[in-house]
């Protein structure tokens, strides 16, 4: 009998788990190494989404493991207004990766670091109004789930007042047009801050975005996008927040996703990424938005604030990451996967679209092509098949779309790995739609 199917183990979880999304996939995971989960039948599973997006490096990374294994016997945890030489370390060199964005704040989850960095808004802006696309997902917590369209909005009461929405741009199902066809992303801007002007009450705070929609389908932000949309807020008094929990730390082949644009935010926030798979969040800002946050009494106190054990592996996720060169890696590897994705699409009418940036892409599965008939039944079908075969990926449903396959491996992945990857989600899409 598979060692999987425990009945103790799942008899346990059947009682005593609070089932928080979704179903959970029936293996148990004993460890895990590189881009490679191992269940307890010893087989190994390529993880193509890096634990949820956030093991860049890798699992058990071996400079992550030293350093958790040499902090946690110095200190881990400290009270919140202690400082320590691993939190003013990550925070100067943070600062060095995003020029202009010299203060940071070092928290735990992106949930954590957007709730801050909207209250931050708030504060400075005097206003109260968050606009943010339909397709977003910014956390599960207060001004966050607020600020989150993608899910979970349902049967939770009333959102935080003030909370704006406008369709982010999809170039593959475009709203508005230009005259080849191609996605008049400008009319569309144009238009969702008409209705935006049209909904404030003139208190408007901020807008938070993601460079690259992951939840939303992978929706990446055409170039020039960001500047457009800074320029809307500029003119509104209002602050942009870009939300690079995915983006961040070499994923697109770039530092930040923003870099790519030339334009920087007036706040960043980290996560995910941050930390390789630990618990750890940023939010940076200049130092004029920290001065009046600060004048005007800035309150973001929490237990894990500022804690030296995360703070630790942040700066090792940083000096791994140079030292390897891995942002340029993340491009070439990227460029290797999303050429094999493009082949997939010759290949099998169901494959849609092919679409992100790095090492964060999108494959979207229709019924038909020319319709773009949403086929996320069948994405689960493959997935469901690619797990059998030993690949791990990651399928959302959102209304208006097929079934997209987020793909986000390590940026330490090999090409070996990327070809294996490729193979078996080949070998998937033929079972299923044979």
């Amino acid at each position: 009998m598979s060692l999987n199917a425990d009945p103790a183990f799942w008899a346990a979880a059947r009682k005593h788990l609070t089932r928080y999304g979704g179903s959970f996939e029936e293996i148990i995971v004993e460890r895990a190494e590189g881009s490679f989960v191992h269940d307890a039948d010893g087989r190994a599973i390529l993880d193509f989404t890096s634990g949820q997006m956030s093991a860049v490096l890798g699992h058990t990374h071996p400079d992550v493991v030293a350093t958790v294994e040499r902090q946690t016997r110095a200190v881990a945890h400290l009270f919140s207004g202690m400082l320590s030489r691993p939190v003013v370390e990550l925070a100067r060199r943070l600062a060095e990766t995003a020029p202009g964005l010299d203060r940071v704040q070092l928290l735990t989850t992106g949930a954590e670091s957007n709730e801050a960095a909207i209250r931050m808004a708030k504060l400075v802006t005097g206003g109260h109004e968050i606009v943010a696309f339909a397709q977003s997902w910014h956390g599960m917590t207060g001004a966050a789930a607020s600020a989150t369209y993608s899910a979970g909005r349902r049967g939770y009461g009333p959102a935080t007042p003030g909370s704006f929405v406008i369709p982010a741009p999809n170039a593959y199902r475009p709203r508005f047009r230009n005259p080849d066809g191609s996605n008049d992303w400008r009319s569309e801007l144009d238009d969702g801050f008409d209705l935006v002007d049209r909904q404030s009450t003139g208190a408007l705070a901020a807008f938070i975005a993601e460079p690259i929609l992951s939840s939303g389908g992978i929706l990446e932000l055409p170039e020039g996008y960001l500047a457009a949309l800074k320029q809307k807020c500029d003119e509104r008094g209002m602050l942009l927040i870009l939300d690079e929990a995915q983006t961040g730390v070499g994923r697109t082949g770039h530092m930040y996703a923003f870099q790519r644009d030339g334009v920087t935010p007036d706040i960043l926030t980290l996560s995910k990424t941050l930390g390789a798979g630990l618990p750890l969040a940023a939010v940076m800002t200049t130092q004029a938005i920290e001065q009046k946050a600060f004048e005007r009494g800035f309150l973001f106190y929490t237990t894990h604030v500022s804690d030296p054990l995360p703070a630790a592996v942040g700066v090792t996720v940083l000096d791994v990451v140079a030292r390897d060169g891995l942002v340029g890696q993340a491009r070439m590897r990227g460029e290797r996967l999303q050429g094999g994705l493009d082949a997939l699409k010759q290949r099998f009418d169901c494959v849609g679209d092919v679409r992100g940036r790095g090492l964060l892409l999108g494959l979207e599965i229709v019924l038909d092509r020319g319709a773009k008939t949403a086929g996320y039944e069948l994405g689960a079908k493959i997935s469901e098949e690619a797990m059998r075969r030993g690949l791990s990926m990651n399928i959302v449903k959102l209304p208006g779309m097929g079934g997209v396959f987020r793909l986000a491996p390590p940026l330490t992945v090999s090409d070996g790995e990327i070809d294996l990857g490729l193979e078996i989600l080949s070998d998937a899409i033929a079972a299923a739609v044979g």
